[in-house]
């Protein structure tokens, strides 16, 4: 890799102003000497001319990239989402693939110093180009910009060796409260240490928690949790560390901290009771991805437990975001808590002239033609109830292992597998009759 050496001495007994001079004033002597005849100038003509070609070669491949990838069929979206970056930087991989031919050639054919200048461009080309890349990963978009062009500005300054004195004079521009410190290089340096170590344990946690879902021993519950537990672990570790490593104390702001932390702790108070009732629900194993429960009128399916709320899916497609401390404090009816059996009952009625024995062997019977009725272990019963005014009343018991396939289709089923038996077998269904007595006009 190619450095220039710019970097004037002395720098730390130095004002900032005169930092700042000393760094302006070599600035301009290096491009003053680029402007001299002599290799210097021909390798910037090179270099400008390497910038003309990478631009038409950026255009061009960009087109035939485009086609190619419209041509494909069945890609992923992951897949898709690769060639974006790729195809919006194809001029500085155009120059850097240049820049390195025509280095290597003037290398092998004259003096290793009349291709100096090109040897550093291809080089500063490269490291942008990966650089770019490489903070693909950030996912958070604010703080992959920060992450990159921190990065950019850094390989810039060290391979025109110059890092060392625009660090200095960044490390003078600081903050002062008592004796805390801090200033602009090293908030500049914590903002990218602590998004490249927070990639690096998203990455972690995102390969932990695909291992463990993997592991069929594990509970759903302890899935999450075990998950949760990482998680806050590396991401922690993550923040922490990155403020050690740019040596950040935070010592100072003891007294600060504690006061925001009081503050936080009354405006936050929903917030950390939902996330220790979340922590409390993954641990008793009352409530796991999968189960089928009623809060309420809401009535569906767990699909995701979160540090603040659970995810519940409908039947008809609501996803409905519940704190955890709901499911704490109110009753909650898991339908699928110790087991997958729920028993749902159904009420109807006949006339008094139909054999009762006969009526609760038909609606048995009719009760087990229906797909999802279970007939083992658990048969459907069917019991009186009572003697109505108009009928003979009846519930009719049944049981099913799947309420995630809906509770109201079932019952529906039922009900007309009952009416079809019924209607088969001269089995009246009465209705309430009413008398009308018209009483005669000048009766006493």
């Amino acid at each position: 890799m190619q450095r220039l050496n710019m970097e004037p001495e002395n720098l730390p007994q130095m004002t900032i102003y005169q930092e700042l001079e000393v760094l302006l004033t070599g600035a301009m002597r290096f491009v003053e000497s680029l402007m001299m005849p002599g290799w210097r100038l021909y390798q910037v003509l090179i270099i400008l001319a390497l910038i003309v070609i990478a631009y038409g070669l950026h255009h061009l491949s960009g087109r035939w990239l485009q086609a190619w990838v419209r041509s494909r069929d069945g890609w992923k979206t992951w897949q898709l989402r690769m060639i974006v970056p790729i195809r919006q930087r194809l001029g500085l991989v155009w120059f850097s693939a240049l820049g390195w031919v025509i280095w290597g050639a003037m290398q092998s054919a004259t003096w290793p110093s009349r291709s100096y200048l090109i040897g550093l461009a291809a080089t500063l080309a490269t490291a942008w180009l990966l650089i770019a890349f490489v903070s693909r990963f950030v996912r958070n978009r604010p703080l992959r910009i920060i992450v990159r062009w921190g990065l950019w500005i850094f390989a810039t300054l060290y391979y025109l060796n110059v890092h060392e004195a625009v660090g200095a004079f960044l490390d003078d521009l600081a903050f002062e409260f008592g004796d805390f410190r801090i200033s602009i290089m090293t908030i500049i340096s914590a903002l990218v240490v602590i998004g490249v170590l927070l990639t690096l344990a998203r990455i972690g946690s995102t390969t932990t928690a695909t291992t463990i879902r993997r592991n069929e021993d594990i509970s759903p519950s302890m899935q999450v949790l075990a998950v949760k537990a990482v998680q806050i672990t590396l991401y922690g570790f993550a923040f922490f560390i990155g403020i050690n490593t740019v040596g950040i104390d935070l010592s100072g702001l003891a007294i600060l901290t504690g006061a925001i932390g009081v503050g936080l702790g009354f405006g936050l108070q929903k917030v950390i009771s939902n996330l220790v009732s979340g922590v409390i629900i993954l641990l008793d194993k009352s409530i796991k991805p999968g189960d089928v429960i009623s809060l309420g009128e809401t009535f569906g399916w767990i699909q995701t437990l979160g540090a603040r709320y659970a995810s519940v899916v409908t039947r008809d497609g609501k996803e409905y975001l519940i704190p955890n401390e709901d499911l704490i404090t109110n009753q909650v009816v898991n339908w699928s808590h110790s087991n997958d059996y729920v028993r749902l009952d159904i009420f109807f009625g006949t006339a008094y002239s139909d054999d009762p024995h006969k009526v609760r062997e038909l609606a048995i019977e009719a009760a087990t033609t229906v797909e999802r009725v279970l007939d083992y272990p658990k048969r459907p019963v069917c019991h009186i109830v009572g003697f109505g005014d108009s009928s003979v009343d009846y519930i009719l018991r049944f049981w099913i292992k799947d309420p995630t396939g809906g509770l109201t289709n079932i019952r529906g089923g039922v009900y007309l597998a009952l009416w079809d038996a019924f209607k088969a077998n001269n089995i009246s269904i009465p209705f309430p009759q009413r008398e009308v007595r018209m009483l005669e006009e000048g009766g006493d």
